[in-house]
Order: C-alpha cells, then structure tokens, then sequence
C-alpha cells in the first residue's frame, strides 16, 4: 500500500475540506476494503488532472462512482460523467485541518 500526502486546493468540498487542508490518502489495496458511498477519492479525470471528491454512489457494475463536491459550482460527475476505478490513485485515510497544525516557536 502506497501513502500519499497531499494539500487541498480549491473549495468545492468545502466545509469538510478547506482550501490548504492537508489529505493523506492509501492507494489500492485499501486498507478499509472496497471504496463505498461517503468515502473521499484521489482519482485523475482527463482534462482536470488530479481531483478530489466525495463518493455519492457506488454504480450497479461496482466499478463506477458517482463523485460530488458540496458546492454547486463544483467541478464532479455532473460535469465528466461517472469515475471509474481505473482512475483512482486513492482513498483519503486521514484529514489534516489547516488549524491543526500550528507552527509553534520554541526558545531554549
């Protein structure tokens, strides 16, 4: 299994995901078993490159997904169809909020 960090860019997942949030995502096989509704996808979409969204339905073949942002103006299926597993390089295992991480200063 494959780990990848990496940082939220854009706000169509917003407020679950914030512009500059940080993702750490397992490639395949994944560690939770099979990818299902409500989980987070790192997929590459021709034409969009790297995306990251939320899974709103697993299709009947069991390979296909449908993917949403929350915001309308979210760039998801309703605008490149179904993803298929193929395109998936992983599933976010770990959120890291911008606020989570402080940098602290230290004196000694």
């Amino acid at each position: 299994m494959m780990l990848r960090l990496l940082k939220v860019r854009g706000h169509s997942l917003f407020p679950d995901f914030r512009d500059g949030d940080y993702i750490l995502a397992a490639g395949t096989p994944f560690p939770s078993g099979k990818i299902r509704a409500g989980d987070v996808i790192v997929f590459r979409q021709p034409g969009y490159g790297l995306l990251v969204k939320r899974v709103h339905q697993v299709l009947e073949d069991g390979l296909s997904f449908i993917v949403c942002g929350t915001q309308v103006e979210s760039t998801d299926s309703r605008n490149f169809g179904p993803v298929h597993s193929d395109q998936v390089d992983g599933k976010v295992i770990w959120h890291i909020r911008q606020n989570q991480y402080r940098k602290e200063t230290m004196r000694t």
